[in-house]
């Protein structure tokens, strides 16, 4: 079997990088999208997905074009997607169109694990940091 990995989509390569780092610390290998057009490839390798952690605003297609594109795909039908933002303004709106939950940016590490942790476990964490 292989190792538990996150499904992280985000255009911005810093922060890629910021939350692989992160998620590796916690046991978890990434699979990193950076650009929406690069996403079919990606789920090519999917194989074990227990988070996804998906940026709003990307260019091409918003984060929302893609949760809806990811929930339409059975092998993420129990898998959490968390709206990975700098636009935690749009808290109430990722709740209403399906997001598990949101975390924002600047990730706090010292707070990740236990946000990570929670998420995994299934419980919503709606948080700005």
């Amino acid at each position: 079997m292989s190792e538990p990995q996150a499904l992280v989509i985000d255009d911005n390569s810093k922060n890629v990088s910021v939350l692989t780092r992160l998620l590796a610390t916690q046991g978890l290998a990434t699979i990193q999208v950076t650009h929406p057009t690069k996403l079919a490839g990606a789920l090519e390798q999917v194989e074990d997905v227990k988070v996804v952690f998906l940026d709003l605003e990307m260019p091409v297609t918003d984060g929302f074009q893609v949760l809806s594109q990811l929930k339409s795909d059975s092998r993420f039908e129990a898998t959490p997607i968390i709206a990975y933002t700098v636009h935690i303004s749009e808290i109430h709106v990722a709740h209403e169109r399906g997001f598990d939950g949101m975390v924002g940016k600047p990730l706090d590490a010292d707070r990740f694990p236990d946000q990570l942790a929670r998420i995994l476990k299934g419980e919503a964490v709606w948080e700005a940091q």
